[in-house]
């Protein structure tokens, strides 16, 4: 073989140039190539441990009843991660960046205070799934399972130095472990197939009760963290020139955003499947993390327990790496103050570590968890559909009026379910 030849066919495998594929100089799927890997950090926000306990207790008190709700979240999750690339995409800048150029100074800071507040909120959650799943595989005590999360959360972050394809790559494999993990246990459970089909395209309830669980599901569809870091991950991964390359941009992006939201959707459903196929049927009502693994163990089998906690460890290391990320990007965006990721890494692993420390319930610091990040929600949707919905600021790429009229009533819904969500908790219905 001529070395013209073997250059030819190397090239043929070796993944294309954004700007070549800009050009028009690749055809075929290959396009995408270039463009792939944002979606997929932002999704890890999807798939984080807060929502195992939600999908769980739903799938072992409703059966395959609430799958449709998954569904519901991952159509709202598209267009709330596509409204954040976009910006990133149209602007070269992150949604704390713009925010700070249109907002006051005191609005800045007072955005980046909650900002903080509710990463750290995410933080807790993630890193308490991770030691909860190493609790549950090796039986190591929560405290010294907390130490070696923080060893391994360290290890992720090396990644990001090496910079994004090496922290891209990285997180994908976490992701389509946790992918395997959760397809194996579906695999062994056995689940009703025309149940599942019915639950996801039969929009129903059973009572008020689990109404309140699909409040739950749908309220947690949102991850403040993950609409601030999305638009930082496209804000200069590719750059586009002219209107025309930038509305290619986003095509390509579009794509990675659903395959990557399809992926987080589909795990999400399998926790609910797996607790619906091992669970209901026993009439056993899930409500605890540790629960689940030993009625995974017992009901199925050992190797089914220990991809639970397999998948919960990993979807908390993975997790707590990008919760890490966005923390650097909203204390840059609002403040324009920066401090070294290892600081902020060991930082934010003071609260988690006190908690386990003292002994608190996992699964109730997780809810707790949940509770901090309802609070924030709003804070990051509402500015992402104004700035989008602004043709000053967005260009060519400005939102359809019909994208922002739907970009609204999504708003209107997350936020309307997590104030529920908080006077449920508060005032105990």
């Amino acid at each position: 073989m001529t070395k013209t030849r073997e250059k030819n066919v190397y090239k043929r495998f070796e993944a294309p140039r954004a700007e070549d594929v800009l050009r028009g100089d690749v055809k075929g799927f290959r396009r995408i190539l270039p463009f792939l890997g944002p979606a997929f950090i932002a999704a890890v926000a999807y798939i984080d441990p807060g929502n195992f306990a939600t999908n769980i207790t739903a799938g072992s008190e409703y059966g395959y009843l609430l799958l449709w709700v998954i569904a519901v979240s991952n159509l709202m999750a598209v267009l709330i991660q596509s409204l954040s690339a976009k910006l990133g995409i149209a602007t070269g800048k992150n949604l704390p960046e713009v925010a700070r150029e249109n907002f006051s100074k005191k609005t800045s800071i007072f955005l980046w205070i909650q900002a903080e507040l509710v990463i750290m909120a995410t933080d807790l959650a993630e890193f308490i799934g991770a030691a909860l799943g190493l609790y549950l595989i090796f039986g190591i005590p929560m405290l010294p399972a907390a130490l070696i999360t923080a060893a391994g959360s360290f290890a992720i972050l090396e990644l990001q130095r090496r910079g994004y394809r090496a922290f891209e790559a990285g997180i994908s494999g976490m992701v389509l472990i946790v992918v395997a993990a959760f397809a194996f246990q579906t695999f062994m459970a056995k689940p009703d197939v025309g149940g599942v089909i019915s639950g996801i395209f039969t929009p129903r309830f059973e009572g008020v009760d689990s109404i309140l669980l699909a409040t739950g599901i749908l309220g947690a569809t949102v991850m403040p963290h993950a609409i601030y870091l999305h638009s930082s991950l496209t804000q200069s991964r590719v750059i586009g020139r002219t209107n025309e390359e930038k509305r290619k941009i986003f095509h390509f992006e579009l794509i990675d955003i659903v395959i990557a939201m399809i992926i987080a959707g589909a795990i999400n459903m399998s926790m609910l499947i797996v607790a619906a196929a091992v669970f209901f049927n026993k009439g056993i009502a899930v409500e605890d993390l540790d629960m689940a693994f030993e009625g995974l163990t017992q009901y199925i089998g050992p190797m089914a327990g220990i991809s639970f906690g397999l998948g919960l460890l990993i979807a908390g290391l993975a997790s707590s790496s990008v919760g890490t990320m966005a923390g650097d990007i909203v204390m840059q965006g609002f403040i324009r103050r920066k401090i070294p990721i290892y600081l902020r890494r060991a930082i934010t692993m003071l609260p988690p570590l006190a908690i386990i420390a003292f002994g608190v319930n996992a699964t109730y610091a997780l809810v707790l968890s949940q509770v901090i990040l309802s609070f924030g929600i709003a804070f990051a949707l509402v500015p992402l559909i104004i700035f989008t919905s602004n043709r000053r600021i967005m260009g060519e790429l400005v939102n359809y009026k019909i994208t922002t009229i739907v970009g609204w009533i999504v708003a209107a819904i997350v936020i309307s379910l997590n104030l529920y969500l908080l006077y449920q908790m508060a005032f105990g219905a």
